[in-house]
């Protein structure tokens, strides 16, 4: 299937809007820290025909489909393995010091929701993988069954936001005594049996176990936090970054995180604002903002985005 059928990117246009003051430029570059499918760099390779895209990936799979979607792009593609906090390094790859503009499009990819191997998706029964790279490291199969009950209690909380966590991490290590859990439906079922039933009526019991331990598996938290400044960092004057968060804990990591680069950083009581503690950044977006319901009701999936963005105004001093 093609990919274009596989994936609707989310909040296409509003990112294309964002970016496009600071791609417009002759040889401007843009990195895609999370590449996916290259819906989004697709778009904006057609829209900027002298910009060049540094596309990162961490999913080997992922940069295959997205590489022979940009295919006639390939004068002004560097796709790169990685994780999305391999900035800097992605850069030296590219031979590039600056860039134009960055694109994440965070949490789990279509392509790995809609791969039922991949274990990403309680709908479906399959091997407990999550891996976004699945070349190394440990899986979800791995985390309930060598976890201990503490620490799988943490992870669900912290990850989860998870009310019942101690008693999931309870149920799971009950039955893991009797079995090892290495599938999905088997996980889904320990869970199910371990919610009453007022609280099922609320939402699927599996949804925010399964989300805290991908952002276990892959530490996506940690090298979001690693991200966003490195991004930051590497944005020429003038530069955009645009951040599609699809859960609490990754976009309170990034509203800090812009918030902090568009603060101005005088002492308190200062009566001029000198020219090194002006901000760095300037807010592009009030707020978080969220699909349009036109887009919601077409793309589940843009359902939960919250969209930030900022301009770099200076550099650092």
């Amino acid at each position: 299937m093609d990919a274009r059928d596989l994936h609707t990117p989310v909040m296409l246009e509003r990112c294309v809007e964002l970016l496009a003051p600071a791609l417009q430029k002759p040889g401007a570059v843009l990195i895609d820290g999370t590449l996916g499918m290259g819906g989004h760099s697709e778009a904006l390779l057609e829209r900027f025909p002298d910009l060049h895209l540094i596309g990162l990936d961490r999913d080997q799979d992922a940069l295959g489909i997205a590489g022979r979607r940009l295919e006639r792009f390939a004068d002004r593609t560097t796709l790169v393995h990685t994780v999305y906090d391999g900035v800097d390094a992605a850069l030296r790859e590219a031979g590039v010091d600056r860039v134009d503009g960055i694109l994440y499009d965070l949490g789990v990819s279509s392509l790995q929701l809609d791969v039922a191997e991949r274990g990403f998706a309680y709908s479906q029964d399959a091997p407990l993988d999550m891996r976004m790279d699945q070349s190394i490291g440990m899986t979800a199969a791995d985390v309930v069954g060598a976890y201990g009950e503490g620490d799988l209690r943490r992870i669900f909380e912290r990850y989860g936001e998870e009310k019942l966590a101690g008693r999931y991490a309870r149920a799971i290590i009950a039955a893991r005594a009797e079995a090892p859990i290495e599938r999905s439906g088997q996980l889904v079922q320990i869970l199910s049996d371990a919610t009453p039933a007022a609280v099922q009526r609320a939402g699927h019991p599996a949804k925010r176990v399964f989300q805290a331990l991908r952002i276990e598996v892959n530490g996506e938290l940690a090298a979001l936090e690693r991200a966003i400044p490195a991004a930051m960092g590497a944005l020429a004057v003038g530069g955009r970054i645009v951040v599609l968060s699809y859960q609490s804990l990754e976009d309170r990591l990034v509203k800090r995180a812009f918030a902090r680069a568009s603060a101005s950083t005088a002492p308190a009581g200062l009566p001029v604002e000198l020219p090194e503690h002006a901000p760095r950044f300037r807010l592009l977006v009030k707020g978080a903002e969220l699909a349009s319901e036109e887009e919601r009701a077409r793309n589940s999936r843009a359902i939960p985005v919250r969209l930030r963005a900022a301009e770099r105004v200076r550099e650092a001093r």
